[in-house]
């Protein structure tokens, strides 16, 4: 069983920042690809960010809430850990923020996709 946990949420002011992780546990070969995804209050769950094997990102760059220059996200392939730094955060920033992790390999299984329960960050204004 692959369990995803996420850390780092709180409450912050316009501006400020805050560091997500999220580690990933069970017997784990392998992870082709992390991500963080974020949904705010009677919205659709939406991409952040995203994170290869192989290091490639992939960032939410729409015109009306990039994240791109703000956020950063990183790996720890050895710890099997996804980390979001963010910055400037904004009001709109706010949201429960999941992990996410694709092709993940075990021992025992082959698992497209596995989702942590979130974290909660509030950015006040």
């Amino acid at each position: 069983q692959v369990q995803l946990v996420e850390s780092g949420g709180g409450l912050v002011e316009t501006g400020g920042s805050l560091t997500l992780s999220c580690a990933a546990s069970g017997s784990i070969f392998s992870i082709e690809a992390m991500g963080w995804y974020r949904q705010a209050p009677g919205k659709r769950r939406e991409l952040v960010a995203t994170i290869r094997t192989g290091g490639s990102t992939h960032y939410r760059d729409s015109t009306a809430d990039s994240v791109k220059g703000r956020f950063t996200i990183s790996r720890d392939t050895g710890k099997n850990t996804v980390y979001l730094q963010m910055s400037s955060l904004k009001p709109e920033d706010t949201a429960v923020y999941y992990c996410s992790a694709n092709g993940v390999i075990t021992r025992t299984a082959n698992i497209q996709e596995v989702w942590g329960q979130g974290t909660l960050v509030t950015v006040s204004s």
